[in-house]
């Protein structure tokens, strides 16, 4: 179909007539419209339309000058459509029908609700329903706010800013089997956090914060960081006394805009239980919850996949795989909210995965079994669907817990922190074997790691500079992979160049996962008394050798809060993962609580 005439628009339109500004009714369903089609121009002289059918189109977006201001019905079914907003331009729409946009989510529906103040029916439904669950949301958050401003006041706290929204009950799931991963356990002296019945959500006054100094070269100031959120999203049976579900891991989804090498997103996910939430960290709102009842969830990566839709546009899909106890991978679409695809990736657990920087279909998974696979997912064809390939396996001697392409060579290697150690493989795929071994593995002097001890956090600074912990006390390792494999020759054990040591909690617990911002020089670290370790190495990247022998201390340490808000204090909790944007925008920990704790700098 071509661009609209004003000869077809009366063809289609009622009542008949020879001039477009008395048709009422007008249907251009089936036509197979493109959304460049709709020209505002032309559609704003039907000043008189009431009601407007462009169901079975391959619409994407709505034009938002349209001129429509009488349209009272607009059927828009099975179409290509990704977002509502548009929609606000028509303040009389008593009608509406969504029906068959795959794109579009549960909270498009709620979004619509306040867009559209005088809608009565949306896909055939009564719309009163949704309408008051929008009230009842409002006079709650009002509710709140109100509260807390009264508790601060008493207090003598800072001024409210943000609430969270949240979730509705959701039914009752199954028990969880016990976990299969390796777990920093709680100590006996730790308090419990009881939340109240109503909150899952809330903001919190500033963290206390512990500038460092950065060795002898001065201090550096402490990065400003403000607490936005505490949530509990991952709750069984989304009950606010879950302070037993293990948060495990989460991943800022990258923004994928052309041309923006610095684009990131405020877009986290998170997995621990059962469920997959991604989280909106500005404000707090989960937007999408995925629950797979049975699983429990250790690891989740995002990728982003070029589609083509039905009207052989290309589009960029936003996919998330998750993974945990049951060795299956779910690839979710995040926008449309539901899971598109499963890999039957191993028969134990899957301890972490991670999607090839250079390949967008090359997916990464490490398991109990001592293996790693690389597959390639593919791209889903028109119906949603992957088709999934294995492209090659490697033999672990011991669990793998992290992965990590190098940097500046991600298609030929990939290194792996394991319960045994630092390993590394080829995983050219211009090799004959389709199953590898370790071609070699590092050993750590006198520090953090010794040899055949685990290495739990694994990620580069930037393009040479690696970060490890392992679970001796106190210290994370930055050492160069340049500097270390050009001495290898034929050597299946390899000491690495330590360029220097960061100072670290003298826990004897492992499993701290920690996380790096290559472009700002970060790296991060959680601990057992809720702390969040700040590093700014960016001094230490580019200082002469020789560095101080001794641990560099932290540029800050984000104290863990009263959340004062959430009911009770909590005086003791873990923070075992905590991730920041490309950007260092949004920091985001997970702890041993069941709380999902989000910073922002200013």
């Amino acid at each position: 179909m071509g661009p609209l005439s004003a000869r077809l628009l009366m063809q289609r339109g009622r009542p008949k007539s020879d001039r477009l500004g008395k048709i009422r009714s007008l249907d251009l369903s089936g036509l197979k419209l493109l959304s460049e089609h709709l020209d505002p121009k032309l559609l704003s002289r039907l000043t008189q339309l009431q009601e407007l059918d462009l169901s079975n189109n391959q619409l994407e977006t709505l034009p938002a000058n349209l001129g429509l201001s009488h349209l009272r019905i607009l059927r828009c079914a099975n179409n290509q459509l990704g977002d509502v907003t548009a929609l606000c331009q028509f303040p009389q729409l008593e009608e509406l029908s969504l029906e068959g946009n795959p794109f579009l989510t549960v909270s498009d529906n709620l979004k619509v609700s306040f867009l559209l103040p005088k809608l009565r029916k949306v896909n055939g439904k009564d719309a009163s329903s949704t309408s008051s669950q929008v009230e009842n949301l409002n006079r709650e958050l009002t509710s709140r706010v109100q509260m807390i401003s009264e508790a601060l006041v008493a207090s003598g706290g800072t001024q409210v800013h943000e609430t969270g929204i949240p979730e509705r009950p959701s039914k009752a799931t199954a028990a969880q089997e016990p976990r299969a991963r390796p777990m920093a356990l709680k100590r006996s002296g730790d308090v419990s956090l009881s939340l109240s019945p109503s909150k899952r959500g809330c903001p919190s006054p500033p963290a206390h914060v512990e500038g460092s100094p950065m060795g002898s070269d001065g201090s550096q100031p402490a990065l400003d960081l403000e607490p936005l959120h505490f949530l509990q999203c991952h709750s069984k049976n989304n009950s606010p006394r879950d302070l037993e579900t293990q948060l495990w891991a989460c991943a800022f989804e990258p923004a994928w805009e052309e041309g923006q090498a610095r684009a990131t997103s405020q877009t986290v996910a998170t997995c621990g239980g059962e469920a997959v939430c991604v989280i909106d960290c500005q404000t707090g709102i989960v937007l999408h919850k995925y629950k797979a009842p049975g699983e429990e969830f250790f690891s989740v990566a995002w990728t982003a996949l070029t589609v083509v839709t039905q009207a052989g546009h290309k589009k960029r899909w936003s996919v998330l795989a998750a993974a945990g106890l049951r060795g299956l991978v779910r690839l979710l679409h995040v926008r449309a909210g539901f899971c598109c695809g499963v890999i039957r990736a191993h028969k134990k657990a899957i301890a972490t995965l991670c999607f090839s920087p250079t390949h967008e279909t090359h997916l990464f998974t490490a398991s109990y079994d001592k293996r790693i696979i690389l597959w390639d997912v593919g791209v889903p064809n028109h119906d949603y669907e992957f088709q999934a390939s294995q492209l090659l396996t490697l033999d672990a001697a011991s669990i793998p817990l992290r992965l990590c392409p190098v940097a500046s060579c991600p298609e030929a290697y990939l290194l792996a922190g394991c319960e045994g150690g630092c390993c590394c493989w080829d995983v050219r795929l211009d090799q004959p074997q389709k199953r590898r071994v370790c071609e070699v593995e590092f050993v750590f002097s006198e520090g953090s790691e010794a040899p055949g001890r685990r290495v739990d956090g694994l990620a580069f600074v930037n393009e040479d500079v690696v970060a490890s912990k392992g679970n001796s006390l106190g210290t994370i390792c930055l050492w160069s992979w340049s500097q270390t494999w050009v001495g290898r020759g034929k050597q299946s054990t390899l000491a690495v160049v330590v360029l220097a040591r960061l100072q670290w909690s003298p826990t004897k617990l492992a499993y701290f996962s920690l996380s790096t911002c290559p472009d700002e020089g970060i790296v991060l670290c959680g601990d057992e008394e809720g702390n969040v370790w700040v590093y700014d190495v960016r001094h230490i990247l580019t200082q002469q050798p020789p560095l101080p022998a001794a641990p560099q201390a932290p540029t800050q340490i984000l104290k863990w809060p009263q959340p004062w808000a959430l009911g009770q204090m909590v005086t003791k909790t873990m923070v075992n993962t905590v991730v920041a944007n490309p950007t260092f925008t949004y920091l985001t920990a997970l702890t041993d609580s069941n709380i999902v704790a989000i910073w922002k700098r200013p």
